[in-house]
């Protein structure tokens, strides 16, 4: 009761700390006028100006109303875009090496630009990080016409790119890149021999895009450069022609009791546990394989210390047929197997399982089988981020987090004011308990299940009256899913309204959203004739 009446009374602390920068906001809007008024050859001297202050000492903090200022006039004239008040407010938290909340739609890759370019002002370095190669290509190139305007250098980090190509890129102004790339190159830097050999330069200052799926998701996920061993792959071939021929037995949830699983071993050759991700075999099950293997088997079963890494084979196999399904943890593409990142449902090209279990699902699904690996070098994103000087992060939601970015971190989230008041009905989470109605197949099923049900038989009649309110009340767009996110942005890049998602009259369906790259806009077009209706519907 007493807090809720001091919260009235002295405001959040959210709100408190808000408030705190309005006077630099305030600030920045005076200068509005004066650096308006400059030509485009004087708006760009103004950053030699102020590199010239960063090398004479000057704090970044006493930059930073004179280049919020820059930026904002550069994005103008070179985007078209004026940075809100809002989004100085989000730059200004990312600035100070907090995380800054702000909603869907508030433009938050535009907002990055404005402690990006600041804290370039130095030149040690400035890393954006984003969550896949297409963000990351985009905003490079997209973000980059403004930091080139203001004589900045932009590098941009793909997969695949060779070493002079990456470490031109690390030694730009701004980096782009992927958590991922980020982190292997800091792994194969540790494996080289000589300093003048590395890639990256040092861990200055990093924006992370969606900072809640990469700091707290993925946070434990180990990143493992590994190099090929010596074991030939001809046993994973053989091992997994003898899977299917085993009986499935009873599936637990991590629950089953010791005296249970006696009564349980009677029900087939194998049990699988699918809270522990674990498949064993059953005596009868083991006797079985022996039988189907006798003639790689050395004497003494399978659990003689000899037949252990056959054993091992067996086991990897029966997890890549029992655990792991295609299209949901994993896809084929191009005659390999491709990983889908659990977390997001993007793809994940160059990953691989460890211990064989990637072997094991290859020759499940009858591609070349690849050497198996051992680890190299290996460390955490956790880890990883830890490293940087100063860390920021933008998402829409990390309220909810504050405590575990606080604990791991040591990072405080405010959460910045919408520019307008939202009108946007956010309807809370649906939780689906079975994994596979979360499978990149079930988003093309549920599209075409909402098209009959959104738009019946009658809809073509409807569609040519001309009375309005009896045409289709919606269109549903073809599911957003980590097969086709290349194609999909193409696609919704045309400029006909009724190719692209949220336009009014339409429904995305997607297997993830936040961060999909597909570059969701808000669009405010108006059917205006019967054929955009029909098109739409």
């Amino acid at each position: 009761m007493l807090q809720n009446v001091l919260k009235k009374v002295f405001g959040t602390q959210n709100e408190r700390d808000l408030k705190r920068l309005q006077p630099q906001v305030a600030a920045v809007n005076d200068r509005e006028p004066e650096i308006k008024a400059l030509s485009d050859s004087a708006l760009q001297e103004r950053t030699t100006a102020l590199r010239l202050r960063a090398d004479q000492g000057e704090p970044t903090d006493e930059l930073l109303v004179d280049a919020f200022a820059v930026v904002r006039e550069a994005g103008k004239r070179v985007l078209n875009m004026r940075h809100f008040d809002v989004q100085l407010l989000g730059g200004m938290v990312l600035h100070q090496g907090k995380i800054a909340e702000m909603k869907t739609g508030e433009g938050k890759t535009l907002v990055a630009t404005l402690p990006a370019y600041l804290n370039a002002l130095g030149g040690r370095g400035v890393h954006v990080v984003t969550v896949n190669d297409y963000l990351a290509r985009r905003d490079a190139e997209w973000m980059g016409r403004l930091y080139r305007f203001l004589g900045l250098r932009v590098g941009i980090i793909q997969h695949d790119m060779r070493d002079a190509d990456r470490k031109a890129a690390y030694a730009a102004d701004l980096t782009y890149g992927t958590n991922n790339e980020y982190g292997f190159d800091y792994l194969r830097d540790n494996m080289k021999f000589e300093l003048s050999q590395f890639v990256q330069r040092g861990h200055h200052f990093a924006i992370v895009d969606e900072v809640d799926s990469i700091l707290i998701d993925e946070a434990r996920t180990p990143l493992i450069i590994s190099g090929p061993a010596e074991q030939s792959t001809e046993l994973y071939g053989e091992v997994d022609r003898i899977v299917p021929r085993l009986k499935a037995g009873a599936v637990t949830q991590g629950d089953a009791k010791a005296e249970d699983r006696d009564a349980l071993e009677d029900t087939g050759d194998y049990l699988t546990d699918e809270k522990a991700k674990t498949v064993t075999l059953t005596e009868s099950g083991m006797a079985k394989a022996e039988e189907l293997l006798a003639g790689k088997l050395e004497p003494g079963g399978l659990y003689d210390p000899v037949n252990m890494p056959l054993l091992h084979h067996v086991n990897q196999a029966l997890r890549a047929h029992v655990l792991f399904k295609r299209d949901v943890e994993y896809m084929v593409k191009e005659g390999q197997v491709v990983i889908v990142d659990e977390f997001t449902g993007r793809l994940m090209p160059g990953r691989r399982w460890s211990d064989g279990l990637h072997q094991a699902v290859e020759a499940k699904e009858k591609v070349k089988i690849e050497r198996e690996n051992q680890t190299l070098a290996t460390v955490t994103f956790q880890n990883y981020f830890r490293k940087y000087d100063k860390l920021s992060g933008m998402t829409g939601t990390a309220d909810t987090e504050a405590p575990e970015f606080n604990k791991i971190y040591k990072l405080d989230v405010m959460v910045a004011p919408t520019n307008r008041v939202l009108v946007r009905v956010e309807e809370p989470d649906l939780h689906l308990p079975k994994r596979s109605a979360r499978s990149t197949t079930r988003s093309p099923t549920t599209s075409s299940r909402s098209r009959r049900r959104w738009a019946p038989e009658s809809w073509w009649a409807r569609s040519r009256s001309r009375n309005r309110s009896a045409w289709p009340a919606c269109s549903i767009r073809r599911g957003i899913t980590a097969r086709r996110a290349e194609r999909q942005v193409s696609t919704r890049r045309k400029r006909r309204s009724w190719r692209r998602p949220a336009v009014v009259g339409t429904v995305t369906i997607a297997t993830n959203m936040a961060g999909r790259g597909t570059d969701i806009l808000l669009g405010r077009e108006r059917l205006s004739t019967w054929r955009d209706n029909r098109r739409i519907a």
